[in-house]
């Protein structure tokens, strides 16, 4: 039988190493600074953000929720995004994803500054990623990087594949996993034979949000499996991969929930402190 990965310890240790950063910060009178808009009243995205709120005061960052209706205008949010961030004390702004108009969300993610975009998400941050020129990475293609080296998996020589191509979890990590010389497939909905790009994987991540579409036979003895995806069956979160059948073949496998989303709001928090302390040095 795998071992399960312990999502919330990977977490606690990244918290660990933040908090101490944010100490140092505090002394010189600065406090890092976290906002989040919220549009719309989706309890899964209500959740999670009361999950970012809570584990930011507890490390000693200041944390603001901006909550705006579900028929607020593209307008509308870009100009709460410039009041925002026209705040000195800013060091990270997060627009809650998904918003209820997605066919805007690329214009509302690019009127945050790059400076604070604490998700990585504006296409000059993304740019960045592309030519391995990063500040920060996306929280959750960064959590799935810390588990990895939570493991001891050195990624160079690898074979990786990828299930779903998001911009928020597959495209990112994508790029980052050849930065780290990894060999990458990528698998989307058009795409053929995927139980059997899965099996020559020596780790797979989904993150499409379908319950159960990892299964069991679909991986190797030797596998890591990270489940990216979250998906709600009445009010009960499930992810990707159905652990119950995939603990008894691979390597190691992550819960849902406790697995990746404890250590992607961890990263988010050490985005915003990164964030920090850079705008800090370009202050001095």
């Amino acid at each position: 039988m795998s071992n399960l990965i312990n999502g919330r310890a990977i977490a606690e240790k990244i918290h660990a190493e933040t908090a101490q950063k944010v100490a140092a910060l505090k002394v010189r009178g600065l406090v890092p600074k976290l906002a989040v808009i919220l549009v719309g009243e989706s309890a899964p995205s209500a959740a999670y953000v009361k999950h970012k709120g809570l584990a930011a005061k507890k490390i000693g960052i200041d944390f603001a929720l901006h909550p705006l209706p579900a028929d607020t205008r593209r307008a509308a949010i870009i100009e709460r995004i410039n009041e925002i961030q026209s705040d000195p004390a800013l060091s990270g702004l997060v627009v809650q994803l998904p918003l209820p108009e997605p066919l805007y969300t690329a214009e509302v993610l690019n009127a945050v500054l790059p400076e604070v975009d604490v998700d990585c998400l504006t296409h000059a941050n993304l740019g960045k990623l592309v030519m391995n020129d990063q500040i920060i990475v996306p929280p959750t293609p960064g959590a799935v990087m810390s588990i990895l080296e939570n493991l001891g998996l050195s990624l160079a020589g690898k074979n990786v594949t990828i299930v779903g191509t998001g911009a928020l979890v597959g495209r990112p990590l994508a790029i980052m996993m050849m930065n780290a010389r990894a060999s990458v497939t990528t698998v989307n909905s058009a795409s053929r034979d995927i139980r059997q790009k899965c099996l020559h994987a020596d780790v797979i991540v989904s993150g499409v949000g379908q319950k159960d579409l990892i299964r069991g036979d679909m991986v190797s003895p030797s596998a890591v499996v990270i489940d990216a995806g979250v998906d709600y069956v009445g009010k009960k979160m499930f992810g990707d991969v159905n652990v119950n059948e995939v603990r008894l073949k691979a390597a190691y496998v992550t819960p849902t929930p406790g697995g990746i989303g404890p250590i992607t709001v961890a990263r988010l928090l050490a985005n915003t402190v990164i964030l920090a302390e850079r705008r800090s040095s370009l202050a001095l």
